[in-house]
């Protein structure tokens, strides 16, 4: 089949490498001209690699990332170090961590040169006809896949979009430039509407993130100076890892998930795809990995397939991604809520219910979101 995908994140790279090596013809189109792989760090979680290997791409990744996050002591701090909640490697849930920038460019070498369409903004038809419409000119396919994120234009124009809600809190981001003793930690620290988060990354450096429960909108002439105020008495390595980034490099980044559930995946011989379909906070760190579960679903069905067919495979697709990523949503939106609680009240509550919590449970509950299988064609 002819098939166009609307997006180069890492959603549609998945879904167009997987259906290349199938033997259709993909087309991406991308409307930035240069490659922008925004984000600084990822985690994926086994249901992320049951999907990349269902696809051939699991090796590739495993190649790229680490799994020293799971090697370490992690879980739930305060900001004076405080264990709340504590995972021992031994039962750490199966997770590996990369580079943003390094998994776009993995996927974008499974691909022939020519099937991103950099500068290109692809414009879908508002009736679900596989058309796309560059620069004026209409371009015919079989199936168009919407993965343009989360303000999607595909979403809006065919009727499927419910708006944004902010989640209230904004969101930095960043990566060390030094390797060494600093990446020896993993774990999310939690205070009052503020929180810390550790990720090794492969090559001794960290990812890390920083949130706190703000009005949308704001920004900062000075991250360092803003986060030394927020996280600087906190405990360590947190103040070092702030000052071994470079300012220049920090993310800042108001986070919003979809206000309300999309009603359908699909509209005609169009698909929904990754945030385009679901977006979600990023509570959980599923973000990345049901995009992958969306690209590997969608790429399996279609094995085999007719276009006569295509029908009942969106229907299946759309009955089986919603049913999966609506629970998903739901629970990323509750998870924010709770760690970005604020007020002594709140916040006592919040960590007396983290501390009653059995390693164990915790556990299984990360074990029950990663247990996930493509579906049969």
């Amino acid at each position: 089949m002819r098939i166009a995908i609307i997006g180069a994140g890492i959603g549609g790279l998945v879904a167009a490498a997987g259906l290349h090596t199938d033997g259709h013809e993909v087309a991406v189109y991308e409307r930035r001209a240069t490659p922008q792989a925004v984000g600084a760090g990822l985690t994926l979680f086994g249901n992320a690699f049951a999907a990349l290997d269902a696809l051939g791409l699991g090796e590739a990744v495993r190649e790229i990332s680490t799994d020293a996050a799971g090697r370490l002591r992690s879980g739930q701090r305060q900001p004076s170090g405080r264990w709340l909640l504590t995972l021992p490697p031994s039962e750490a849930p199966s997770v590996r961590s990369l580079h943003r920038s390094d998994l776009h460019r993995a996927l974008v070498d499974q691909l022939p040169g020519a099937t991103i369409r950099r500068g290109q903004e692809g414009i879908v038809s508002s009736t679900g006809a596989p058309v796309v419409v560059v620069a004026g000119c209409e371009e015919r396919y079989d199936l168009v896949i919407a993965a343009d994120g989360l303000r999607s234009d595909a979403r809006r124009r065919w009727g499927l979009d419910g708006g944004l809600r902010y989640a209230g809190y904004t969101a930095w981001r960043g990566v060390t430039t030094s390797r060494g003793h600093l990446a020896d930690e993993a774990g999310e620290t939690w205070g009052a509407g503020q929180r810390f988060g550790i990720v090794p990354l492969p090559d001794r450096r960290v990812y890390w993130f920083a949130t706190r429960s703000v009005a949308p909108g704001k920004d900062d002439a000075d991250p360092h100076a803003t986060l030394r105020t927020l996280f600087g008495q906190w405990h360590h390595p947190i103040g070092e890892l702030i000052e071994a980034t470079a300012p220049e490099s920090i993310l800042r980044h108001d986070i919003y998930d979809l206000a309300g559930f999309p009603a359908s995946f699909i509209r005609h011989r169009g698909a929904l795809l990754g945030d385009a379909a679901h977006a979600m906070t990023p509570d959980l760190g599923q973000g990345a990995g049901q995009a992958i579960e969306d690209a590997a679903t969608l790429v399996t069905l279609l094995r085999g397939s007719r276009v006569q067919d295509l029908d009942t495979v969106l229907g299946r697709y759309d009955r089986l991604r919603r049913a999966r990523t609506r629970g998903i949503w739901r629970r990323s939106r509750t998870m924010g809520r709770i760690a970005q609680s604020s007020g002594r009240t709140a916040t006592r509550l919040r960590d007396a219910a983290l501390r009653a919590v059995p390693a164990s449970f915790a556990v299984t509950a990360m074990d029950r979101l990663q247990d996930w299988a493509p579906p049969r064609p």
